[in-house]
């Protein structure tokens, strides 16, 4: 695009050509590929097997959960159809898994649609995610909470 174009067509209206639409699009397919490429691994090479996939450095040296620890099992079973084993896992992967969708779909809407963003986390958002976070790798690792944390 040419700059006197740039300076002609108002700042509101989406940019027409195609090749923008698909230099716009690359970082939603980029993190798209990403998740199936993951997701792929995780099939062909099963989490469950002992050896298969490394450990976790954080259970490794203290032997508490992280807020990640199950996620690969967790992924393994959900593409496997089992619902209940993947909560098993990684509660929290099922729980974030309809946020990080939404969020995805309206990236890729708005780049197709050549709309800017506008929103930005509110500071609360920023602030209160690390505290849920951490809140759960405690809780996973307390007594009375295993149902947090994966099968041992």
């Amino acid at each position: 695009m040419s700059d006197v174009t740039a300076l002609t067509r108002p700042p509101s209206a989406p940019p027409s050509s195609v090749a923008g639409r698909w230099s716009r699009l690359r970082s939603p397919l980029v993190a798209a590929g990403g998740v199936a490429a993951v997701c792929v691994a995780t099939w062909l090479r099963d989490p469950n097997v002992a050896g298969s996939w490394l450990t976790c450095p954080f259970l490794l040296t203290t032997g508490f959960y992280c807020p990640g620890c199950g996620t690969l099992r967790a992924l393994h079973a959900l593409l496997g159809g089992d619902v209940a084993t993947a909560w098993a896992f990684n509660p929290g992967l099922l729980a974030a898994l309809p946020l990080f969708f939404v969020v995805w779909v309206t990236a890729v809407r708005r780049a197709w649609l050549g709309v800017p963003r506008v929103w930005t986390p509110p500071a609360r958002l920023l602030n209160v995610l690390p505290v849920v976070i951490a809140g759960y790798w405690i809780l996973r690792n307390v007594p009375g909470f295993e149902f947090l944390g994966p099968p041992r």
